[in-house]
């Protein structure tokens, strides 16, 4: 086994029994609060709350609107696991570190993956404050987390794609959408490195080779979670509009005011689709 492989399991390990230590919680349901999405927490029955800061091969999260907390408790009625915070590509953290806790979760028990994100729409027709239901993916970040010498008890050398993202989930959240009469919408997400945002130019090439959202994360995080065989579903909360022809200048408070406004919505379909998995 590859040195690196090996020191990988290894440190998943270690933070397993460290976690095992302050909790016997066997989650079902993984989740993953992006930028500005955290409040979910809130409706967390929490048993157990570590700072990533307390654990072992934890990274820590520098981005001001990730509070850095792994939540273990009940929520709608399911054992979960939840992520208050992501880390990103731009953060200086490499694929192995961004995606070491997707490893640690599928090694505590989780089947299924929700991933929520804060991301730009190129799409006319999907507007910020919406959300759109992940349908499939395009990884422009330069990079993947699966290079390198690879170990069976990590999941396949060359995992299958054709759905990255769950037919069944996709289904379950559309069905509930219309029954809590929310509107959503299917695309595609690219992901990109950041941190900086992308030109006109870029937009107008990111929509031309198929994109409606793009973002700075979750390709792999959900590219890990289904080399591991954990089904997952994507939910993006559009907080700036990215149309070339009349792009106008976003920042960071823009971005976290657009995804409070759409966070009640994200959450009650969240908590909904918990229910029916």
């Amino acid at each position: 086994m590859n040195n690196k492989t090996e020191e990988l399991l290894l440190k998943v390990e270690e933070t397993v029994r460290f976690i095992r230590k302050h909790t016997d919680a066997e989650p079902e349901v993984g989740i993953i609060l992006g930028t500005g999405l955290g409040r979910l927490a809130d409706e967390i029955d929490i048993e157990t709350e570590l700072h990533y800061s307390q654990l072992p091969n934890f990274p820590v999260s520098t981005v001001e609107s990730h509070k850095g907390r792994l939540l273990f408790g009940k929520l709608s009625g399911k054992n979960v696991v939840a992520m208050q915070g992501r880390f990103h590509y731009y953060e200086g953290y490499n694929m192995t570190e961004i995606t070491f806790p997707i490893r640690v979760m599928k090694f505590l028990g989780i089947k299924n993956l929700l991933i929520s994100n804060a991301s730009g729409s190129m799409n006319p027709y999907i507007r910020k404050g919406q959300i759109m239901i992940i349908e499939d993916h395009i990884n422009l970040t330069g990079n993947n987390p699966l290079i390198g010498i690879n170990d069976s008890k990590l999941g396949i050398r060359f995992p299958d794609m054709s759905e990255p993202w769950s037919k069944r989930l996709i289904k379950l959240a559309e069905r509930i959408a219309m029954e809590i009469q929310l509107k959503v919408h299917k695309g595609v997400y690219v992901a990109v490195a950041g941190p900086s945002l992308e030109t006109r130019a870029e937009y107008r090439f990111l929509r031309l080779i198929g994109a409606d959202v793009v973002g700075m994360s979750t390709v792999p995080e959900n590219i890990v979670a289904r080399q591991m065989g954990i089904e997952v579903l994507g939910l993006s909360v559009i907080t700036d509009e990215c149309y070339p022809d009349a792009l106008e200048p976003c920042s960071l408070e823009d971005i976290l005011e657009n995804a409070a406004s759409a966070e009640p919505f994200l959450t009650r379909l969240m908590l909904e689709v918990l229910k029916s998995i």
